[in-house]
């Protein structure tokens, strides 16, 4: 098949694996879950990116500084056994940050396939040189907003979906922004196999309660969690979080601790900072 390379026009960095039939069109976004950073890399991480780049870092569709996905396009099995050389059970993590728990799974569990989706440069680097490091073949990275990846995915193609800690945008009038909404869990739960599931993981209760709400009412979905958490049944923002332990309380039910999460250097500082964390598993029904 033909193919053709986006590549950001102020990053010339060396040629990447292809999505074939790349089309740009114009389109209007919904509100996305991220706010772009210009960065430059440098050192170790600019030479990563130039070294490993060229077998890890997919360019789909549409991609480019808005880092969008045509939604012409179509993200099936057979392109994603293409795309990684064998086909194999794929798990997507949204948000990857700096790469430590995917790559850990994709050296753990070589029998799968890993799809690290990370929007931020700095961190799809760290992922880059994590993965060439350990000479992974069963990973690849990609720098698109996760929901529309999502969007266009095959039915069933997808064994777990990921997303550990994700931006909690505290002030009110950003919970707008927070990943984690009725149109992506309607998409998450379309490309998921029957059976399979979507984990989530956060450290700041008024995000655990925006999952409850979400999640707990999202078709097709069933909670799969056995341990009783109280929650605020309303919604604090930053600044009067404190108010939180004064407001009414509910019991929720969310998952013991999935085991396959390392515990990375992010988590630790939530809990050396005596913030709960929150786990959730959903299964598609």
């Amino acid at each position: 098949m033909d193919s053709e390379t986006f590549t950001h026009p102020d990053e010339k960095r060396g040629e990447v694996i292809t999505a074939p039939d790349a089309i740009r069109s114009p389109r209007r976004r919904a509100v996305v879950s991220f706010v772009r950073r210009s960065s430059h890399l440098e050192g170790r991480l600019a030479r990563a990116w130039e070294q490993y780049a060229p077998h890890y870092l997919l360019h789909l569709p549409g991609g480019g500084r808005d880092l969008g996905v045509d939604p012409q396009y179509h993200f099936t099995r057979a392109e994603a056994a293409r795309l990684w050389g064998a086909d194999r059970p794929l798990v997507v993590e949204i948000g990857t940050g700096q790469g430590e728990n995917v790559i850990a799974a994709a050296k753990r569990e070589p029998d799968r396939n890993f799809l690290a989706l990370e929007v931020y440069d700095p961190g799809v680097a760290h992922t880059l040189l994590r993965a060439g490091k350990a000479g992974l073949e069963n990973l690849r990275v990609a720098q698109v907003n996760a929901p529309e990846l999502l969007a266009v995915c095959e039915a069933g193609m997808l064994d777990e979906v990921w997303t550990f800690f994700p931006d909690p945008w505290p002030k009110m009038k950003h919970h707008k922004r927070r990943i984690v909404q009725p149109a992506l869990a309607a998409n998450v739960h379309d490309a998921l196999k029957p059976g399979g599931v979507w984990r989530i993981a956060t450290d700041i209760d008024d995000y655990a309660l925006h999952v409850h709400e979400v999640m707990d009412a999202a078709p097709g979905f069933e909670n799969m969690g056995t341990l009783e958490v109280s929650l605020p049944t309303e919604h604090v923002g930053k600044g009067d979080a404190d108010r939180a332990a004064d407001l009414p309380h509910a019991m929720f039910t969310e998952s013991e601790r999935f085991d396959g999460r390392v515990l990375t250097n992010f988590e630790k500082k939530g809990l050396d900072a005596g913030r709960t964390i929150h786990d959730f598993t959903y299964r598609a029904v």
